[in-house]
């Protein structure tokens, strides 16, 4: 049995005239929903592919471009919904240190440590590095300075703190 909307119903939607008269103005509220313009034409795409999927059955053709828009807001929402929970579980960013703008900070950093080093007194400076760049002991600081163990201890905490002077930090 057939009812007198049924050929009313069956009216095909013209997806594509809507995408050509709509498509710019529909990614430019998608822009403004979720701020960066890859995301909203990807937006906006999948709106138009459920329209197309589901043209046959839209109730009321006449209103489809209706339907699109609420298909791109509530697109935007799943975008910023996603976003957003991502956010909350997301790990503090810290760059690996291969990266470019780590190996330039930690090309600068150990310049500077270098260029404090050669205004050491040759002692401080001397024990310092024997200490932490070729990472010996007191004993073995003490046996290549040709000084006692407590000298070389008390040399290298005298050079700390001169070193943490020359580079700025407080103690």
């Amino acid at each position: 049995m057939l009812s007198a909307e049924h050929p009313a119903r069956r009216e095909q939607v013209d997806v594509a005239a809507i995408f050509a008269a709509h498509h710019p103005g529909l990614v430019r509220l998608a822009l403004m929903m979720v701020g960066d313009q890859p995301t909203a034409e990807d937006v906006v795409q999948e709106a138009f592919e459920r329209t197309h999927a589901g043209r046959r059955r839209l109730r009321d053709p006449s209103k489809a471009l209706t339907y699109v828009r609420s298909a791109v807001l509530n697109g935007c929402r799943s975008v910023l919904r996603r976003r957003m929970t991502a956010f909350r579980r997301a790990v503090p960013y810290e760059p690996p240190i291969w990266s470019a703008e780590s190996a330039v900070m930690v090309g600068e950093d150990r310049r500077e440590v270098l260029a404090a080093l050669q205004r050491l007194p040759r002692r401080q400076r001397e024990a310092l590095i024997l200490r932490y760049y070729l990472d010996l002991s007191d004993r073995e600081i003490a046996e290549v300075m040709g000084i006692g163990a407590s000298t070389a201890r008390s040399t290298i905490a005298r050079g700390l703190t001169a070193l943490g002077r020359e580079l700025g930090e407080k103690a």
